[in-house]
């Protein structure tokens, strides 16, 4: 009843769900009051909420091909203007000087996301002097509040070695960066993707498997790395990831790929979809 009261209010045209559990009783409602509904599935793996919404309509858009929900269509994962519109290479210089960072070194940039993450901020702490020893400067973004000391309980510091809790503007980050490492949520798959950045994706450990997922696509076409959270340590980064920041063509191959992978108008596609059920 509360759904439809909400509905009847905004005087709706159009209802637009995410999923979630708020959005089950809001597709309900829309379908008793007779308002279209577009859907937008983030995952590899719809959730329950969608799944529901999408028996009632024909307006199901994805983020990736591999989603499988009724009447889905692939539209790829609404971004940033800043973000869908970048080109890296015209980008790099001014995005490392903002940043702090050398202009001409191999770029590993690390990012747990808002929160960050443990696993990730342990193992590149402990990879840092062999990532600096082989020229190879490190952006590590470790999370509000998410600090890595040393042994003198200040920040760690190592040659070539940054770390900032957070960047405003991640496509600064996504610029400068030879090389992403990250968790595998759907927006930072989509995002690197788009850009054409080779990434090594560390899936978070919990839930259904969902970022493992995300990552899916990007990694059998070679156009990322992916290790499980529990196998991410300082030895891995230095045996992995070292040999794919300084091979400059395996990197350029796997841009290409990532790109070829990627879908920079999903903002533009969800538009048309909002607006093609409002019958405008």
């Amino acid at each position: 009843a509360r759904s439809k009261e909400i509905l009847r209010t905004a005087d709706a045209d159009v209802l637009v769900g995410v999923g979630g559990y708020v959005c089950t009783p809001m597709y309900l409602a829309a379908r008793s009051l007779g308002v279209p509904i577009v859907i937008h599935e983030a995952n590899t793996k719809a959730g329950l909420a969608n799944k529901v919404g999408a028996r009632y309509t024909t307006r199901v858009g994805t983020a990736f091909a591999a989603t499988r929900i009724r009447n889905g269509s692939v539209v790829g994962m609404p971004m940033r203007s800043a973000v869908a519109g970048l080109d890296r290479a015209a980008a790099q210089a001014p995005a490392r000087a903002r940043l702090g960072l050398e202009p001409g070194l191999p770029t590993l940039v690390v990012t747990g996301g808002s929160l960050g993450a443990l696993r990730l901020n342990q193992a590149v702490a402990g990879a840092a002097p062999a990532l600096g020893a082989a020229g190879i400067q490190v952006l590590h973004i470790t999370g509000n509040g998410k600090q890595v000391t040393g042994n003198d309980g200040g920040p760690l510091t190592a040659p070539l070695y940054r770390q900032v809790e957070y960047v405003d503007a991640m496509e600064d980050a996504y610029a400068a960066a030879d090389v992403l490492l990250c968790r595998s949520g759907a927006g930072t798959v989509s995002e690197v993707a788009a850009v054409g950045l080779p990434a090594v994706f560390v899936p978070l450990p919990v839930g259904n498997g969902e970022q493992a997922r995300n990552a899916a696509e990007l990694v059998a076409a070679d156009a990322a790395l992916l290790v499980p959270d529990s196998q991410l340590d300082a030895a891995w980064i230095e045996n992995n990831v070292i040999p794919l920041c300084r091979d400059s063509d395996r990197l350029a191959a796997m841009a290409a790929r990532a790109a070829g992978l990627g879908i920079r108008d999903a903002a533009d596609r969800m538009a048309d979809m909002v607006l093609e059920a409002a019958g405008k």
